[in-house]
């Protein structure tokens, strides 16, 4: 645990998702979420930040689909509100992009990365999630 104190805001959400978690911060002066990870609260300015876990169930916010090139197929880009209080830009997998519906409920699903990507979050439809 004392690495993860030594690395950066971003460094330690990296470390949670390499463990399969999405973390995010909150910020103890008033309680409230932070995401993307940040060194200092964007409504206070308050470096009292601390991290927690998600349960990583959200419901899509808004949501649009992304034809890139001929050779390869569609894919959506989604804002997704998370449960713990924040929002966040991720894509829903494991369903025809053009099925995302504002209003469905998803659950997180950490994508591996690779030896050029860390490990990010993605989505997957959460049939049972309430």
């Amino acid at each position: 645990m004392d690495e993860l104190k030594k690395l950066s805001p971003l460094g330690k959400y990296i470390e949670h998702c390499r463990k399969g978690e999405l973390a995010y911060q909150v910020c103890t002066d008033d309680n409230t979420p932070v995401f993307f990870p940040r060194a200092v609260a964007p409504k206070t300015g308050s470096t009292n930040l601390e991290w927690r876990v998600s349960k990583g169930l959200g419901t899509v916010y808004s949501t649009t689909v992304v034809y890139a090139a001929k050779d390869q197929p569609p894919h959506n880009v989604a804002l997704i509100d998370i449960d713990e209080g924040f929002r966040m830009m991720s894509r829903v997998e494991d369903i025809d992009p053009l099925q995302v519906k504002i209003g469905m409920r998803v659950k997180v699903k950490i994508n591996p990365g690779d030896d050029k990507q860390p490990p990010y979050p993605v989505f997957t439809p959460a049939e049972d999630a309430k």
